[in-house]
């Protein structure tokens, strides 16, 4: 069986893992959620915990509420500040919101971890580039090691675990995989026909394009690996494939 070792820097840093969480809709919000209970979890066992950032340009209106974490009050304020608000004040983080769309802003920063839950190609393939021109990273808290991508239709969708650098593997160890390949490499989003479904006006109508429990069942899964990665310090498979309509989950094994 293959295995890769996590980077030894997520399992003993000398500071917070960062974390920039893009994307704070239907599976963003749900991640956001999943974060602060690893953070929290982390803190407990000595571990220096997670520092997030979200971004997200986007407003919560009606179709969003039910679906999404979001509550009737929450219409009109922007996805991002609304959740890193409610988790601040919930968990006693710190984290940061960002009112922009990422990698476009200026006020943009590489981190440990890059978990993208968005719902088109050009911003995955935006965050690609972004990613290996940061590759290196000016310190510990800015070098990128892995992209978590979360990705979805109507009632499937994957979570694909890659690595930005090589991560370097125990020489002692067999079978041992130090690259792991993103979303970007594992399909050519370039050729990838997609259709903009634009905005829903209510919960009826988004239904139709996402089923409800899409988002959480992915949520659930990939972020498993990651709370794996760090409490277990290796891994057997870099994510999975769901499918609700015949519920069944299938792994992506190294």
């Amino acid at each position: 069986m293959n295995t890769h070792y996590v980077a030894p820097y997520l399992l003993n840093p000398t500071h917070r893992i960062t974390i920039n969480l893009i994307g704070a809709g239907g599976t963003g919000s749900q991640v956001l959620q999943a974060l602060s209970k690893i953070d929290y979890a982390l803190y407990k066992l000595g571990h220096p915990g997670l520092f997030v950032t979200v971004y997200d340009n986007d407003i919560v209106t009606e179709a969003n509420i039910g679906r999404q974490l979001f509550c009737q009050s929450d219409i009109g304020l922007n996805k991002a500040n609304v959740l890193v608000s409610r988790a601040n004040a919930f968990m006693g983080t710190d984290w940061e919101s960002r009112n922009v769309l990422f990698p476009e802003s200026t006020d943009c920063t590489p981190t440990n971890i890059t978990i993208s839950c968005v719902d088109n190609v050009k911003s995955r393939l935006a965050i690609a580039d972004y990613l290996r021109s940061h590759r290196q990273g000016n310190n510990d808290r800015m070098k990128p090691y892995y992209w978590l991508d979360f990705g979805n239709q109507t009632d499937r969708g994957q979570v694909i675990l890659g690595t930005i650098n090589k991560i370097k593997q125990p020489n002692e160890e067999d079978n041992k995989i130090e690259n792991l390949k993103c979303i970007d490499e594992i399909y050519n989003l370039s050729e990838v026909n997609e259709e903009d479904s634009g905005p829903s006006c209510s919960l009826a109508e988004a239904l139709q394009k996402q089923d409800l429990f899409i988002n959480p069942a992915l949520c659930q899964i990939g972020c498993a690996l990651l709370w794996k990665m760090f409490t277990d310090g290796s891994i057997n498979t870099q994510g999975a494939y769901i499918n609700l309509n015949t519920l069944s989950v299938n792994p992506i094994k190294l």
